[in-house]
């Protein structure tokens, strides 16, 4: 365990020698230069424009407020600003393992992955009511969750207010053909032929209402071959679909407009998902997007985006989107869970890696690598992000070269030696 112990500490100490060595040598890992070629270039023009020691014209030597103003009577120009940049000599870098990346135009998909519900779709959601007063003789459907067929009887319904207003119906009916035959005999006056009218008039009233209060037209024209009014009146489904709620009970009074049934078509059903609130600028209607479903696994339902709800959940800072899918054999039910990605393409856009951009928190540097071991901090203003990607919309061209590795690094050693201000 000894020996163990001191082999360690022999190469930790061989490792310390040698990063301090390096260290001599190169000046430092981390060295801070000002970039100055393009400076440099300006001054030697300006020193071969310029005399050493210019003279006045009595031979006595220029003061060097004379000198600005010589020269075309024009001012020498003062020397540029310096481009702050931060030295890295290239065994530091390999040191502490920078990379660089050229930034380029690439086509970048954007996705948004998010969770959903599968919801009814309320567009297939119909309440089954009557119209008259009375009670429940028989009730068919009786819990909820049954499936019904459209044209189904779900309950029948004992209304004296209506088997009042059918025996009114065969009462006119009875009158009115009667009083279209005398109206057809030879001796008929032009009385007899007005009261037949009249009783067509009414007949076809009373049939009327027959119809407001929900008859079929079959059940009318029982009515009619019977000459008996019928003592229940049967109430029909008028879709198919599943009971999702049940008020209706044998032998209860009901009342007009009072609810029985709720039912739903769930042929087509909706997914409803949470859009964060930084998202939303990708949105629109008319995009595709792929949903999942843990109970099926390998399949994969396409819909797009038909509803965006314009407002803003404050709680969650979320948005709802909806899509709609086929639903035909029932697999998917409402209340499931859904996986929702949302296929945005940005097209050709300007992008560096994400791991170049250093934020902080008041605007976004890169650390542009002028060569030579030089690192310039440039800002930039940035875009979408997608598939570990930064669009880049303002402060760097096509090619150049950006750390993107080790970025916090170089960062770091530039405010340490004053290059980047905070």
């Amino acid at each position: 365990m000894n020996k163990k112990r001191s082999l360690i500490l022999v190469v930790l100490f061989i490792a310390m020698v040698f990063f301090v060595g390096l260290t001599d040598k190169g000046g430092g890992i981390f060295r801070k230069k000002a970039h100055k070629a393009a400076v440099q270039t300006e001054t030697q023009k300006q020193e071969q424009t310029v005399p050493a020691e210019p003279q006045a014209s009595g031979g006595e030597a220029v003061s060097p407020a004379e000198q600005s103003s010589l020269g075309n009577g024009q001012p020498i120009a003062a020397s540029e600003e310096e481009t702050p940049t931060v030295e890295i000599p290239e065994a530091g870098q390999r040191f502490i393992g920078v990379k660089t990346t050229a930034a380029a135009e690439k086509i970048i998909n954007k996705t948004i992955r998010t969770v959903g519900r599968v919801e009814y779709d309320e567009r297939k959601i119909v309440t089954v009511n009557t119209k008259i007063e009375g009670w429940i003789e028989n009730l068919r459907i009786d819990y909820t969750g049954r499936y019904v067929k459209k044209g189904e009887t779900l309950a029948e319904i004992y209304s004296p207010e209506l088997v009042a207003a059918q025996q009114e119906y065969l009462n006119i009916l009875k009158w009115s053909r009667q009083g279209g035959a005398s109206a057809g005999t030879e001796d008929s006056s032009d009385m007899s032929r007005m009261l037949a009218q009249d009783a067509e008039a009414m007949r076809k009233a009373a049939r009327q209402r027959l119809r407001f209060f929900d008859i079929t037209e079959p059940q009318i024209r029982k009515i009619e071959e019977t000459g008996s009014p019928l003592r229940t009146l049967a109430v029909f489904s008028p879709v198919s679909g599943y009971v999702v709620q049940k008020s209706a009970l044998q032998g209860m009074k009901v009342q007009p407009g009072e609810k029985l049934f709720d039912l739903v078509d769930t042929s087509t059903v909706w997914v409803v998902s949470d859009i964060y609130e930084y998202e939303l600028a990708s949105v629109r209607t008319g995009q595709k997007a792929e949903i999942t479903v843990a109970s099926l696994p390998g399949r994969v339902f396409v819909s797009v985006i038909e509803y965006v709800a314009p407002i803003l959940a404050g709680e969650t800072r979320t948005d709802k989107v909806r899509f709609t899918l086929e639903n035909k054999g029932g697999e998917l039910k409402p209340q499931m869970f859904a996986n929702v990605e949302i296929k945005i393409p940005l097209g050709s856009r300007l992008v560096v890696p994400d791991a170049a951009l250093i934020n902080t928190g008041v605007r976004q540097l890169v650390y542009v690598d002028k060569g030579d071991g030089y690192f310039e901090p440039r800002e930039v203003t940035v875009g979408a992000k997608a598939e570990g990607m930064t669009e880049i919309i303002r402060g760097l061209q096509v090619g150049e070269k950006v750390a993107s590795a080790a970025t916090f690094l170089i960062d770091s050693e530039a405010r340490l030696k004053g290059v980047v201000k905070q």
